[in-house]
């Protein structure tokens, strides 16, 4: 393997794939025996690992910089062309359905296969060819729109991550000012955002009907590989947050209001934890990277071996600059079974949290392309995905000293940060089910609704009389919401079970570690609850599991001598 900046790239050849792909079905189908059909299935699963890797290292490049043309292109091309390949490929899940020797593959790679490939089926419709072309180039469109977007503050050219670390100053009127001038970007943008996202909510609505079922929250369900669970369990979810976290959080949020010495809590105020100033990391990019090296290969020698790969092929891209994506998010290169890293650093502690975090999908991602048989398996549903990352955070505690002079500040801010950001994301998920119960609303509906919910889950949040969020703006600034509808209440189930990971390292590292190997060992083999079963963790919409997970987390924040 080369490292990432001279992989080279090379245009994914769609219609050599379709007629390889074509020719393995046919093998397939004609096998006489398992072990004739055994070759040709795994050849099949295998067929579009090339493609799948210049499509990765395309979208990779588009995001680093959303204004090169070439990739932009490339993208676009990918997007549509893999769409038209939803025929083939539901021939070629039919063809494995309906193989005489189902029985005999079940018994070597597990019901769950079948299951997977039953139910998935249904998302290949040529009816909704278009409107996946269209959704994609609608999405890079968004993403684009909010890449270019950029201010000068304080003589730097800042865009919105570059503002964040600003939101963290001692200085009150400086973390006021960034606030304003973050609002002000996204107010600019908004008629922009609005039209995009309702293009996008009209779209997925109707791919929904095409496909026969009542609304695009049955989609989304569906295409979340949810089949054990449904809206009414996330519903019952998020009522436990709002009983159980969210009151203990507005508690916390008192204590940190008293503690800044300041009359009213603003959404500016958040983020800075104490008043001499958050812990913040030291050292540039290179730095961070070198102590996350030390810190991994003193975790667990398959961390070592894993990170050190990393840093081998420079899979990160991890600065911030204009025209780059938003977020951060960890993809691979399947041929390599090369994960990779993409952040927008801006100096604050979320940077060693990427490191921690997306090192969390980037491990298990390692580990499962190692250990399973098929790459169907390499990656689970985001429920237990998020488990990966967010464990790992909490695992990595007893190293923050690499990182901060005060790393038990760090700790204390991480912890409750975790917990914080849960009934945030339930607002979320609600959000997007409400727009989804009646995608015929507009703009001033979706300020209504978002308002509303904010009061519900975040009753501490004040924006300072800024008229754009207080009439419920803040919504568009969460990116799942355009690019990954219903992913974001992923997080939160995941978190409970990070929690438990969490408290569990504090009673016994070695077991609470090899399960959480275990866990990523086994990717998507399983379901979601079966795959809960086998790290040793509660099922979240169990009676009691909430008060499992978070009792010990609230605790020792309320506790803690800050």
């Amino acid at each position: 393997m080369q490292k990432f900046s001279e992989i080279p790239y090379q245009r994914p050849d769609m219609a050599a794939l379709e007629k390889r792909l074509e020719s393995k079905i046919a093998a397939l189908t004609a096998a006489k025996s398992y072990k004739e059909a055994r070759e040709a299935y795994l050849e099949l699963e295998s067929a579009d690992l090339m493609e799948n890797t210049m499509s990765s290292l395309a979208y990779i490049r588009s995001s680093i910089n959303t204004a090169d043309p070439f990739y932009e292109g490339e993208v676009k091309y990918i997007n549509e062309a893999q769409s038209r390949l939803m025929p083939v490929y539901r021939k070629a899940n039919e063809a494995l359905l309906s193989s005489p020797f189902r029985a005999e593959f079940e018994r070597e790679f597990g019901g769950y296969l079948f299951h997977d490939l039953e139910e998935q089926t249904k998302l290949l419709n040529p009816a909704i060819i278009e409107d996946r072309i269209e959704q994609s180039n609608l999405v890079q469109q968004y993403q684009k729109t909010t890449a270019m977007c950029h201010t000068t503050f304080r003589g730097e050219e800042c865009n919105f991550y570059g503002l964040l670390k600003h939101m963290q100053s001692v200085d009150r009127a400086e973390r006021k000012e960034a606030f304003e001038a973050w609002a002000k970007m996204y107010e600019e943008v908004a008629p922009e955002l609005d039209a995009q996202y309702a293009s996008l909510v009209k779209l997925r609505a109707g791919m929904a009907k095409k496909l026969g079922m009542d609304n695009y929250i049955q989609m989304a369900y569906l295409s979340k590989r949810r089949y054990n669970y449904g809206p009414e369990d996330v519903a019952q979810f998020r009522k436990q947050v709002k009983e159980i976290i969210v009151p203990a959080c507005a508690e916390i949020y008192e204590r940190q209001r008293q503690r800044l010495g300041i009359d009213k809590l603003h959404y500016y105020d958040e983020a800075l934890i104490f008043p001499e100033g958050n812990a913040i990391p030291e050292g540039d990019k290179d730095a961070l990277v070198a102590a996350a090296q030390k810190m991994y290969r003193e975790l667990s020698p398959e961390t070592g071996e894993f990170f050190d790969f990393m840093v081998q092929y420079e899979l990160f891209d991890l600065e911030s600059r204009p025209g780059k994506r938003m977020g951060g998010y960890c993809s691979s290169l399947p041929a390599f079974k090369a994960p990779f890293i993409f952040s927008n650093f801006n100096g604050t502690s979320a940077d060693v949290e990427v490191l921690t975090h997306e090192a969390g999908h980037a491990f298990e991602g390692y580990t499962a392309s190692r250990t399973l048989p098929i790459s169907a398996y390499y990656h689970s549903t985001s429920e237990i995905n998020e488990i990966h990352s967010m464990a790992m955070e909490h695992f990595t505690y007893p190293w923050m000293g690499l990182f901060f002079k005060d790393a038990d500040k760090y700790r204390y801010a991480h912890l409750f940060g975790a917990l914080s950001v849960i009934p945030y994301m339930v607002c979320v998920d609600e959000f997007q089910h409400r727009v989804f119960e009646n995608p015929g609303a507009g703009s001033k509906e979706w300020r209504k609704i978002w308002h509303e919910l904010e009061q519900t889950y975040m009753p501490w949040r004040s924006y300072d009389g800024n008229a754009f969020l207080e009439e419920g703006g803040f919504w568009m600034q969460k990116q799942h919401i355009f690019m990954y509808p219903f992913y974001y209440i992923d997080y939160a189930l995941a978190q409970t079970g990070a929690f438990e990971f969490y408290s569990r390292d504090q009673e016994n590292h070695e077991k609470a570690w090899a399960d959480y190997c275990h866990l990523c060992r086994l990717g998507g083999s399983k379901e979601y609850f079966e795959l809960l079963e086998e790290a040793h963790l509660h099922n979240p919409f169990q009676p009691g599991s909430l008060h499992a997970a978070v009792d010990r987390v609230i605790a020792q924040l309320k506790e803690a001598k800050y």
